[in-house]
């Protein structure tokens, strides 16, 4: 896949087949539009092209640095790739962008510079300055400048009834059945291992702690869970602690984990662990040796989680 860190960056000989939007998640309601978009190339004759945006508008618009999103920038490239996109161009949203009418969008950017044949778009999308045209003016716009619209039916999105949002609201409830379900694929975080208190090594539950530099990623509700890794080739499954540790009166959040059957170190490596199940809150115990009784207890719940994948 070819990446383009601005639409003026991109160049192409073909004409492009083309969606757009932030794709927070790729979940499976989105694969429903990047499915089609790369059965529509025909052989080779187009090129399929997703235009995507970062930072997110949400932050840039309203104002809200601290909005909470499913997937890094990084990730999110990831996934796309898979599908099999031949081109992403992220595109720095600013003020400036965001003050584009409809018609200057279409001409400047999806005529002038991506030459599209063809633009598949949800039913609700919006664009173009305060988000006022939508998909009858796109429409109407593909007759003017000669493209094709093809628009994700309603009832099409209903069989599906996933949003970002939904899967936003899964994760901080701990519902991770439901949000690994909406996504196609297990929720994870990815972080440098750096050392904390290492109290967990004093009670032999050493724990790798993950630190996350992306602000923005979101973290799932406070609590336990079953979680996996893959680790020099192998996959490692352990449990995971994201909290305060109040036992031990923690002040700052932590994202802790404990791998099962497994002893190196790790520290400085940068780690991906992905999210299977919620197996409890996080709790304040009266003295470090209940906290220990509870992890064990934890422990043997993971491993009969694990076991029933089998």
């Amino acid at each position: 896949m070819k990446i383009f860190h601005s639409i003026p960056d991109f160049k192409s000989t073909k004409k492009t087949i083309l969606t757009l939007g932030t794709f927070d998640g790729v979940h499976v309601g989105h694969r429903k539009i990047l499915d089609k978009l790369t059965q529509n190339v025909d052989n080779g004759k187009f090129e399929s092209l997703v235009l995507t945006f970062f930072p997110h508008p949400r932050m840039v618009l309203k104002g809200k640095p601290e909005v909470q999103l499913l997937n890094t920038i990084d990730e999110k490239i990831e996934l796309l790739e898979k599908i099999g996109i031949e081109n992403l161009v992220i595109h720095p949203f600013d003020e400036k962008f965001s003050e584009l009418t409809a018609e200057e969008f279409v001409k400047t950017v999806l005529i002038d510079q991506f030459c599209i044949q063809k633009i598949i778009i949800g039913h609700d999308h919006r664009f173009g300055k305060n988000r006022t045209a939508n998909i009858d003016d796109l429409i109407h716009f593909g007759k003017l400048y000669d493209f094709e619209v093809e628009q994700i039916s309603v009832q099409e999105i209903n069989d599906v009834s996933i949003s970002s949002t939904k899967i936003r609201n899964a994760l901080t409830e701990g519902n991770m059945a439901l949000a690994n379900k909406y996504l196609g694929y297990d929720y994870s975080l990815k972080g440098i291992i750096v050392k904390g208190k290492q109290l967990g090594r004093t009670i032999g539950f050493p724990t790798a702690n993950i630190q996350i530099q992306e602000n923005y990623k979101l973290i799932p509700h406070n609590g336990v869970y079953v979680v996996k890794s893959i680790i020099n080739t192998k996959t490692v499954f352990g449990m995971m602690n994201i909290g305060f540790n109040p036992t031990v009166a923690g002040e700052n959040l932590s994202v802790e984990v404990h791998y099962f059957n497994f002893d190196a170190d790790l520290y400085g490596q940068e780690l991906k662990v992905s999210l299977l199940e919620y197996l409890r809150p996080e709790q304040k115990f009266g003295s470090v040796d209940l906290l220990k009784e509870q992890l064990a207890k934890d422990q043997n719940s993971a491993i009969n989680y694990i076991n029933s994948l089998q």
